[in-house]
C-alpha cells in the first residue's frame, strides 16, 4: 500500500475504488440444479491509504455470533474516516448456513480444512480457492469469527500463532483475556492465510445456533481495538482487557473427558476460575445413587464447557487452561466480595 494514496481493491470480476463501497454476491460453486452458490461480500474502501483487513464468519454454517459482528461492521459503522479497506465476509459456508449445519452438506466436508483450496480438486477446496484467492490473499490482516460446536459453549478468547510477531500483535490488539497459542490445523483459514503473508487470528465466542448479544458487543469492541492498533480508525483506542493470559503449550491446557457414561451436572459456568482439586462436575446415571466426580488437575480457567449433559465415556466435558500466578492473583482479587 502506498503511503501517499489509497489503492483500488480488485477481485476476479470487479473492483472497488477508494472512497467507495460495494455489496457483492460472489459465486463460489453450483447446486445440483446448476444454480450458482454465492457468498455475500461487502467491501468498504476508504479514501485514505491504510491496511486491508478481512473479517470472516460462518465458515461453519451453524456458528452465528460472528455473522452479526461482521454485518454490523459492514453496514452500521461509520466508515467516513476509514483509512484502508475492510473486506466483510459474513457467511463463508452458505450451503451449511442454509442447512443450519456445521459442515458443507456435500459429503459433509469441513470448509475450515480446505484452505487455501484448489481450482481442480474437491468441491470444498474449489469453494475455498475462490474465497482465498479473491478476498483473503489481497489482505494484510484477518479476523475469523467462530463459536463452539453444537452442545458446547466457549468464553470469548483468541486462538493465534503467537510465535509469529505479526500474529501476536494482532491477537493482543483484539483485547481478549485469553489467547491460546497454536499454529492451527492444516487447511484452517487462519493457518493457511498466515503462512501466505496474511496474519490471521481466530476469535471463539459462545455457542452455535444463537445470537448472543453480550459476545457480539465484546467482539465489536475487539474489532475497534484492532482497527485502532493498525490505523484504520483514529477515533477509538486500543483495548486493554484488565488481565491477559497467553496459553502456550499442551501442558498449559487440557480437555477433561468423561470416564463413564451418564448425565453431567456442571458445578461451574463458562469462564469460571477453578482451583486444583475442585469438583468441576459430577456424572450419574438413572440407576446409580453415587456420582463420579471430575476434578480440576490444576488451577485454571474454564474456557469451554459442554451444554448437552449426556455423555459417553471419552466425550469432552470442559476445556481447562492453566493460569500464571500473577493472573490468578488478579482474578482472585476481582472475585472477592
Amino acid at each position: 500500500m502506498s503511503d501517499s494514496e489509497a489503492e483500488t481493491f480488485t477481485y476476479n470480476g470487479g473492483s472497488v475504488a477508494p472512497g467507495e463501497a460495494a455489496n457483492i454476491r460472489y459465486g463460489v460453486s453450483e447446486t445440483y440444479l446448476g444454480d450458482p452458490v454465492r457468498i455475500p461480500v461487502t467491501i468498504v474502501n476508504g479514501e485514505r491509504p491504510g491496511p486491508t483487513v478481512f473479517l470472516s464468519a460462518a465458515i461453519h454454517g451453524d456458528e452465528l455470533n460472528g455473522i452479526e459482528v461482521v454485518r454490523e461492521v459492514a453496514n452500521e459503522w461509520d466508515h467516513t474516516e476509514l483509512r484502508g479497506t475492510v473486506v466483510c465476509l459474513p457467511v463463508l459456508n452458505v450451503p451449511g448456513f442454509l442447512a443450519q449445519q456445521r459442515y458443507l452438506p456435500i459429503y459433509d466436508r469441513d470448509l475450515n480444512r480446505a484452505f487455501p483450496g484448489s481450482a481442480n480438486s474437491t468441491s470444498s477446496k474449489r469453494i475455498a480457492h475462490r474465497i482465498f484467492r479473491n478476498f483473503i490473499e489481497p489482505c494484510d490482516y484477518g479476523l475469523d469469527f467462530h463459536t463452539s460446536t453444537r452442545g458446547r459453549t466457549n468464553m470469548l478468547h483468541v486462538r493465534a500463532d503467537t510465535g509469529d510477531d505479526r500474529v501476536d500483535r494482532l491477537a493482543r490488539a483484539f483485547g481478549s483475556n485469553v489467547i491460546i497459542s497454536s499454529e492451527g490445523p492444516d487447511g484452517a483459514l487462519r493457518k493457511e492465510a498466515t503462512e501466505r503473508g496474511v496474519p490471521t487470528i481466530t476469535i471463539e465466542m459462545g455457542k452455535a445456533h444463537e445470537f448472543q448479544r453480550d459476545f457480539i458487543d465484546r467482539a465489536l469492541d475487539g474489532v475497534k481495538s484492532v482497527f485502532s492498533e493498525f490505523g484504520l480508525r483514529t477515533t477509538s483506542a486500543v483495548k486493554w482487557p484488565g488481565w491477559r493470559t497467553v496459553v502456550d503449550g499442551s501442558s498449559d491446557k487440557t480437555w477433561l473427558r468423561a470416564d463413564s457414561g451418564g448425565i453431567v451436572e456442571m458445578h461451574f459456568s463458562r469462564g469460571s476460575f477453578v482451583r486444583e482439586g475442585e469438583t468441576i462436575c459430577t456424572i450419574t446415571n438413572p440407576f446409580e445413587t453415587t456420582a463420579n466426580e471430575v476434578t480440576a488437575p490444576f488451577t485454571g480457567l474454564l474456557v469451554g464447557i459442554l451444554q448437552n449433559p449426556l455423555v459417553f465415556p471419552g466425550n469432552p466435558i470442559c476445556h481447562l487452561v492453566e493460569l500464571d500466578a500473577g493472573t490468578r492473583r488478579v482474578i482472585e482479587r476481582e472475585q472477592r466480595p
